[in-house]
């Protein structure tokens, strides 16, 4: 499920990279390698907006896949040839203290401690910064007013100065659905849709994050998980 890559242009720029820094950080005694686009073009910074772009996807109780369990997925695009998005709320047991520390960066102890997430289940090995869209960088892509996507090297190099973007949210993969998958999935009842808010995105808690989406359109998910658990 989700896992099929639409031949879009976001796709394009979270996926067809030059230049990769790794990241060795540690998660389960294992070692990972995960990495960072550093060579994303300006001509790929034009903005998409179709359909479910700038939405959450809501998981429904019903979906059980582990990628996609109570997830929030900010839709980054959606159009005729599918989605991209990133989950917001499956944080993972690696901080961006130790991304800094694997990339030789001195940095603030409170920003060390952040959580990084993961982003979804396809290209788990890259990392991707949404984040609010006060400045940009290299490879900055505008998702909406108020939130862009960065994958080079120097809007870490900005967080670890603290000098980078007022909110954001590090995570490691993405999930994507092919031309109408999407759909089909809503249609069995997978996913609710709500316009992406961006203080879910950032300021609220992770823990919450699920609940809280939900809560524009009059529905409560702990209710939802409890009748479906007695259904």
């Amino acid at each position: 499920m989700s896992e099929k890559r639409p031949n879009c242009q976001l796709l394009a720029f979270m996926c067809h990279v030059a230049v990769q820094i790794l990241l060795l950080v540690f998660l389960n005694e294992s070692v990972i390698l995960a990495a960072m686009d550093d060579d994303i073009t300006h001509s790929q910074t034009d903005r998409w907006f179709q359909a479910l772009s700038n939405h959450f996807l809501i998981a429904m109780p019903g979906l059980t896949s582990p990628h996609f369990f109570q997830s929030v997925v900010y839709i980054c695009e959606h159009n005729d040839d599918g989605a991209i998005g990133l989950v917001i709320n499956h944080p993972i047991n690696i901080t961006l203290g130790e991304l800094f520390s694997q990339m030789d960066l001195e940095h603030n102890s409170d920003i060390g401690s952040t959580p990084l997430f993961s982003g979804g289940p396809v290209h788990t090995e890259r990392g991707f910064v949404l984040h609010s869209s006060e400045k940009s960088w290299e490879s900055t892509f505008s998702l909406s007013d108020d939130i862009g996507i960065t994958a080079s090297k120097d809007i870490l190099e900005d967080m670890a100065r603290n000098s980078g973007p007022a909110k954001f949210l590090v995570a490691l993969g993405y999930a994507s659905w092919g031309a109408g998958q999407l759909e089909h999935e809503m249609g069995t009842n997978s996913w609710i849709t709500v316009p992406a808010d961006k203080h879910i995105v950032f300021d609220t808690l992770i823990e919450q994050r699920w609940t809280a989406a939900a809560l524009p359109l009059g529905v409560d998910m702990n209710l939802m998980t409890h009748q479906a658990g007695h259904a």
